[in-house]
């Protein structure tokens, strides 16, 4: 599950460029979790913009066919949350440039197990 997460994470960065559709970077992320068979687990929007306030316009789902400008930021956050199980999100805040897209979050992103 996790590197599924991660993996629709990384395309959804990949994806961003000026004037490409918020929607499709939301499809970038959906359609790796889909083809792993999490499709029904992707419950919510895939990113938003951020700023003044941590959840503002943009926001980046599948019917949102606004285009990115260069110089914006936003959040690439899917997630896949299984009930009874849990879940796994991960998070990278994302400036939109001239040439695609610049990572912000400087976090790792390699799996720990925690205990046996």
């Amino acid at each position: 599950m996790y590197e599924t997460v991660l993996q629709a994470n990384q395309q959804m960065i990949q994806a961003a460029r000026p004037g490409v559709t918020y929607a499709s970077l939301d499809l970038a992320a959906r359609n790796v979790i889909a083809k792993k068979g999490y499709g029904e687990y992707f419950i919510t929007r895939a990113g938003h913009g951020f700023g003044l306030e941590i959840h503002e316009y943009p926001s980046i789902h599948e019917n949102n066919y606004d285009l990115l400008p260069e110089g914006s930021v936003f959040t690439a956050e899917p997630g896949i949350y299984m009930p009874g199980i849990g879940g796994v999100r991960i998070e990278d805040n994302v400036l939109v440039t001239k040439e695609g897209a610049e990572v912000l979050t400087s976090f790792p992103k390699e799996l720990t197990i925690i205990g046996s």
